[in-house]
């Protein structure tokens, strides 16, 4: 088969370059307005003194009863907020700024390492309709290093910010202020360690992702099959390091931000948002170079096929998303239940809550729900850009509240960051896509592939 060559054009790289200076221009005038309109630490933590106060006289009084479990709770969540303009000395606007970090980080983050997982499951699976595909989510994984690089700069800079645990007086016995749920945690949740699993996560990941693509770039190259049989062998080990790593840097990085608050399906939660994105960014990407003349190899059974996986998915989101929300709400454990109070009740974020359903099920679910939506380029555009915003509002369901509270909020500033990191993400992406063949030309599935048709 001929060589097919992904170019990276002038043009191209002219429209991301407009893109990031228009989201420059957005976060600028998002954090003027932010700045204008917020408060400073010292009048956050004045405004919270009789909060801190009030939960100072809760630990001292609890009762095993719900009603003081409960107001236990939420004192203490209050008090991370008072801590923190105290501590911190932050001005809301900047930890609104290292919220959004950390936001955007996350979700691109698992863009990239969830495109890896999208390779490895098909090596492993052995399936034959994806090969000509595959090189799309294998680009994905060139952002790993660069996501974890700021991973760690955004923790170390805005990590007391973000994460309520990171405080030393809540290990001390003789503080007033002392947690003895965040104490009993300190095994695990410290900063050494935390950086130490972080560090081990992206580490392994890219190494991994290095050996898949090496591999399958010499498969081009040579030909032999024995590439396929180590690229399997490869990739299962991939999927055994993801298996266990995809849920502990999701209780790492996310759960931990509520750290009282626990679920034992959040591990599959992130996964499923993280999968559902990565699956609607393959789509869009692969849709998008058909239209422009490339991957002529892709048929419309492939495409039917992607539409296929982006409408399960969507499904099996919202299924996990259903049983979490459904079995801890209704179970009414005030140490769980104060997670969706906080966001169902709050003016804030009471709105984004339903949004959040909306976009990510019902829009693809009843887009998607006919057959022949799935095999037209325009439904497949529109439903795989409603699902990427969409997913984008998860993870800022999932972070801002945490980090927030009460101060939390959407405009300029969210989207002029979001925008950068996405024209960031494409940038190294795209560049990567164009220093290797398009298609992996010496795939032994490539002719499955090709005569792919879904009736």
């Amino acid at each position: 088969m001929t060589e097919e060559k992904f170019e990276f054009t002038g043009k191209a790289k002219k429209t991301l370059s407009i893109l990031a200076i228009v989201g420059v221009v957005l976060l600028a005038l998002g954090t003027f307005f932010a700045s204008s309109n917020g408060h400073s630490a010292d009048g956050a933590h004045a405004e919270e003194m009789h909060d801190r106060a009030i939960m100072a006289q809760d630990l001292e009084d609890a009762h095993a009863t719900e009603d003081a479990d409960q107001d236990h709770f939420e004192g203490s969540e209050h008090d991370a907020a008072g801590h923190e303009g105290e501590h911190a000395g932050n001005p809301t606007w900047l930890k609104r700024i290292y919220a959004n970090l950390w936001i955007n980080n996350m979700y691109f983050v698992g863009l990239a390492l969830l495109g890896v997982f999208f390779v490895a499951i098909q090596y492993v699976s052995q399936a034959g309709w994806s090969a000509a595909l595959i090189r799309i989510p294998m680009s994905f994984g060139n952002w790993l290093p660069i996501g974890g690089i700021l991973t760690l700069i955004i923790f170390l800079l805005g990590g007391h910010d973000i994460f309520h645990w990171t405080h030393e007086y809540l290990y001390d016995v003789n503080d007033p202020q002392y947690d003895e749920i965040i104490a009993g945690k300190r095994g695990y949740l410290n900063t050494p360690f935390f950086i130490a699993r972080m560090v081990v996560y992206f580490v392994v990941w890219f190494l991994m992702f290095r050996w898949i693509r090496k591999k399958s770039l010499e498969e081009d190259l040579n030909g032999s099959s024995n590439y396929y049989y180590k690229l399997r062998g490869i990739s299962a080990g991939f999927i055994v390091f993801f298996a266990v790593t995809s849920s502990t840097s999701a209780w790492d990085w996310i759960l931990s931000i509520d750290t009282h608050w626990f679920s034992t399906m959040f591990g599959w939660y992130v996964f499923a948002s993280w999968w559902v994105t990565a699956l609607a960014a393959i789509t869009l990407i692969t849709v998008i170079l058909k239209e422009q003349g490339y991957l002529k190899i892709v048929n419309t059974g492939v495409l039917h096929d992607l539409g296929k996986f982006v409408f399960a998915f969507s499904i099996f989101w919202t299924y996990i998303w259903f049983s979490q929300f459904m079995l801890i709400y209704y179970s009414n454990i005030p140490e769980e239940t104060v997670y969706f109070i906080e966001r169902l009740t709050s003016d804030h974020y009471s709105i984004v809550f339903f949004v959040n359903l909306i976009l990510n099920f019902f829009f693809p679910f009843l887009v998607f729900m006919p057959r022949d939506s799935k095999r037209h380029t325009v439904f497949l555009k529109i439903v795989t850009i409603i699902v990427l915003i969409g997913h984008w509002f998860d993870f800022y369901l999932m972070i801002t509240p945490g980090v927030m509270k009460e101060n939390g909020g959407f405009g300029l500033l969210e989207i002029g960051m979001a925008m950068i990191f996405g024209v960031a993400f494409l940038f190294v992406a795209l560049t990567g896509l164009s220093k290797y063949s398009l298609v992996a030309k010496n795939h032994p599935m490539i002719k499955e592939a090709e005569h792919h048709h879904v009736f």
